[in-house]
């Protein structure tokens, strides 16, 4: 059955640097290729979504300038609904990437017209509600997020939250919160616990069901049931990681909205940010759903 995911969240051009080793403080170095891909974490993720068999729509902001156009253009072309993507005034957002040849990165985020995202818009609320699922993550205001996430659990729709950029976040906006999906980092800024073990524990006496992707070594998940399940990542050559942390967002969702199991839906994400870390870009990166089942059905 396909599944029904609306995105509330940032949409950016990646501005991409790929270099040999990453600069120091102070340092120029010289890079071997530049590329300019629509990304930020909300549109990477309802692509990711869309191209793991969803029916997805995007709710956010782009600016008035040929970025947001652009943004606009490849999100369609993914078949991504963008009714919910409004243009304002001024510049769209932009994200500013380092990829150094080992496939890590350091990014620079400038909001711009994702700073408008701050509340819900007409038309937004009744999108949220015919949807099965509501990805959100933190590169629009909270303020916005929060009320993404109040309409969501107002209509019964599961909430999963990527706590990223990661920020302290406030108990009512957890308390909407289904499934909350933290890297390592990220979880250990919520809990204050550098332990994935001890941060799970502590995540879930906040939300119901936990996610901690672990990078190389795979990823955790619990739920307040006592249930819990390992998944390792799959070994693949990485070029660039960019997009790993939102494919496996948009898969993870997506299985889980068709009624797959948790571990066989953890091993497609699993699978689709292995897919993807082979590739350069953000967006461009991402798999279909019938190359995660192709790759999951030949390890």
């Amino acid at each position: 059955m396909t599944t029904n995911v609306v995105v509330f969240g940032s949409c950016n051009m990646d501005l991409v640097a790929y270099v040999p080793v990453a600069p120091k403080r102070g340092e120029t170095v010289t890079g071997r290729e530049f590329r300019t891909v629509p990304g930020g974490k909300g549109a990477n993720q309802a692509i990711a979504a869309a191209k793991a068999g969803a029916d997805v729509r995007m709710i956010g902001a782009v600016g008035a300038d040929e970025f947001g156009a652009e943004i606009r253009r490849v999100m369609q072309d993914s078949t991504v609904d963008v009714q919910g993507l409004r243009t304002v005034p001024g510049r769209s957002g932009t994200a500013h990437i380092v990829v150094d040849d080992a496939g890590d990165n350091s990014i620079i985020v400038v909001p711009a017209a994702n700073g408008t995202v701050d509340a819900l818009a007409d038309g937004d609320e009744e999108l949220i509600a015919g949807s099965d699922s509501l990805l959100l993550q933190l590169e629009v205001p909270q303020p916005g997020v929060a009320a993404a996430a109040a309409a969501g659990k107002r209509h019964g729709v599961r909430v999963v939250l990527t706590p990223a950029p990661a920020v302290p976040l406030p108990e009512e906006l957890l308390r909407d919160v289904d499934l909350l999906v933290p890297n390592e980092h990220e979880a250990a800024v919520l809990t204050g616990h550098d332990d994935p073990e001890r941060a799970l524990a502590a995540l879930l006496e906040l939300v119901p069901e936990v996610v901690i992707t672990l990078g190389a070594r795979g990823c955790t998940y619990g739920n307040r049931d006592g249930v819990r399940h390992d998944v390792p990542a799959f070994s693949v050559p990485a070029v660039d990681t960019t997009a790993a942390g939102d494919t496996f967002v948009g898969v993870l969702t997506t299985a889980l909205g068709e009624g797959g199991e948790v571990p066989n839906a953890l091993r497609e994400a699993a699978a689709g940010s292995a897919l993807s870390v082979q590739r350069n870009g953000a967006s461009s990166a991402m798999p279909t759903r019938d190359e995660i089942a192709d790759f999951v059905a030949r390890q």
